[in-house]
C-alpha cells in the first residue's frame, strides 16, 4: 500500500513540473496563479490518500498589510494595468491585460472585483481577473464624451461613473442612469457645447447614503459638492470665503468614519504659492469650518497635504509652515503630522524628515502611510520607529481592497 500510495505522489509531482513548465513565462513580480492550482489539487489528493496524523502547530503567515493594495504600474507592453499585493506585501498579481493604458479603476470593498475604464468603455472583472466584461461602451474617445473615474458604493451594489455627468450603474441589473446631466452653455464654433459645470463621481461615504461629487468648470478651478442619491439632491458648499476651492487639491479630499462630514484642502486658484486652507464641510448642510488658514496670522504661509480623519478620531496630515519671501515658488517638503481633530491642538510631528507631496496612501488604521517617490516607488512608512517596507518599485493610483 505504502509503494502505491508512493508512486502515486511521484506521478502527480511529474504532472505539476509538466504543467508548470508548459506555463507562459513571467517576468517582473508577476506570480503566474495556473501551477498554483495544480499544486493545491496535488496537496489535497495527498491528504485525502495519507493516514490521518495529529495536526502539529505552524507559524501564521505573516501579514504585512491589512488589506490587499492596489495600484496601476506599466505591463511589459508599455501600458498601465492593474496589479494587486496580497496582504502579505509579497504576491503580486497582475488583473488586467489590456492593449491601451488603463485611465481609471476601483475595488469594491464588498467582494474585491474591479472595475475600470480603457478604451473608453467600463470593464469589470471578478477579483483574480477573471471574467472579464464590458458594463457601458462609451465608443471612440475622439467623437464620444469620456467613461471617468469609476466608484464603487461600500456595499457593491452600485457603480457609479462619469459620461455626460453622474451616472449610477446597478450591478444587479446591468441598468445605467444619468442622475445629474453635465451643463453647457451655447454652441462652440466646432459644434461642441461650452461647459459651464461637469460631473464625476469621487468617493462614497462610509455608510453608503452620500456621495462625494467632483465639479469641473470651465474658468474656475474645480471643486466638490455632496450628493444624496435617495433624494436626487447636491449640497454645495457654503459659509466661508469660497474664493477658495474645495476640495481637488493636495491630495484630495477624505470622508470622516462616521460619514457626518469631508475634509479637504481649499486653494485660492490664482495665488503663486501652492498652499491652501484645511476645511472641514458638513456633509448635511454644506457649511464650512475652516481648521487652518491659508495665511498664518504672522503672514506666514500653511503648506498642507493629504488629510486623513482617522477612526480614533484625530486627525492626520502633510503639515509645513513657510514664510512667503523665501523666493521658493514649488511646494517644499512636508512634514507627516497628527492633531486632534480640530487639526491644531496637540500637533505632533510623526518622523523626523520631511517628504514631498507625492501619491499618499493612509493605512485604514493610520499606524502607516505608503508614499510614492519621484519615480514612482511605493514603500510603507511607519511612524513607530520600524524602517521603511518597499512594496513595488513603480504604482500609482494606490487603493485599499478588501
Amino acid at each position: 500500500m505504502k509503494k502505491s500510495l508512493q508512486r502515486l505522489a511521484t506521478f502527480l509531482v511529474v504532472t505539476v513540473a509538466v504543467v508548470a513548465c508548459a506555463s507562459p513565462v513571467t517576468t517582473g513580480e508577476i506570480q503566474p496563479s495556473s501551477p498554483d492550482q495544480v499544486a493545491t489539487v496535488l496537496s489535497m489528493t495527498l491528504q485525502a490518500l495519507a493516514p490521518e496524523v495529529v495536526d502539529t502547530p505552524t507559524s501564521a503567515p505573516v501579514r504585512l498589510l491589512p488589506h490587499t493594495f492596489f495600484y496601476l504600474r506599466k505591463d511589459g507592453g508599455g501600458h498601465l494595468q492593474v496589479f494587486r499585493i496580497r496582504d502579505d506585501g509579497k504576491t503580486i498579481t497582475q488583473l488586467t491585460y489590456e492593449e491601451a493604458d488603463v485611465t481609471d479603476y476601483d475595488v469594491s470593498l464588498a467582494d474585491g472585483r474591479v472595475a475600470y475604464v480603457a478604451n473608453n468603455q467600463l470593464l469589470l472583472v471578478l477579483p483574480d481577473g477573471s471574467n472579464r466584461r464590458v458594463l457601458v461602451d462609451g465608443g471612440p474617445r475622439e467623437n464620444n464624451a469620456w467613461i471617468i473615474h469609476p466608484v464603487f458604493s461600500p456595499e457593491g451594489k452600485t457603480l457609479a461613473y462619469g459620461r455626460n455627468g453622474l451616472n449610477l450603474y446597478d450591478m444587479a441589473t446591468g441598468t445605467s442612469r444619468l442622475a445629474i446631466e453635465d451643463q453647457h452653455g451655447d454652441p462652440l464654433p466646432n459644434g461642441g457645447l461650452f461647459p459651464l459645470e461637469v460631473y464625476w463621481p469621487e468617493q462614497y461615504s462610509p455608510d453608503g447614503t452620500k456621495l462625494l461629487v467632483a465639479l469641473g468648470h470651465w474658468e474656475v478651478a474645480p471643486s466638490h459638492a455632496i450628493y444624496y442619491p435617495d433624494r436626487n439632491e447636491l449640497v454645495r458648499p457654503t459659509g466661508a470665503d469660497l474664493y477658495g476651492y474645495c476640495c481637488s487639491f493636495y491630495g484630495g479630499p477624505a470622508w470622516s468614519a462616521d460619514s457626518s462630514s469631508v475634509y479637504g484642502i481649499a486653494s485660492e486658484h490664482d495665488y503663486a504659492f501652492p498652499h491652501g486652507a484645511l476645511w472641514k464641510v458638513d456633509a448635511a448642510t454644506g457649511v464650512v469650518t475652516t481648521l487652518i488658514s491659508l495665511v498664518a496670522k504672522d503672514g506666514t504661509l500653511n503648506f498642507l497635504y493629504k488629510p486623513f480623519p482617522a477612526p480614533d478620531g484625530q486627525l492626520y496630515y502633510f503639515f509645513l509652515n513657510y514664510p512667503e519671501p523665501s523666493g521658493d515658488f514649488g511646494r517644499p517638503p512636508l512634514q507627516l503630522v497628527r492633531a486632534a481633530a480640530d487639526g491644531v491642538t496637540n500637533r505632533t510631528v510623526l518622523r523626523s524628515e520631511t517628504f514631498k507631496d507625492n501619491e499618499a496612501l493612509w493605512a485604514p488604521d493610520a499606524s502607516f502611510v505608503i508614499m510614492t517617490s519621484d519615480e514612482g516607488q511605493a514603500e510603507i512608512v511607519y511612524f513607530d520607529g520600524r524602517p521603511n517596507v518597499v512594496l513595488t518599485p513603480s504604482a500609482q493610483s494606490m487603493k485599499w481592497g478588501p
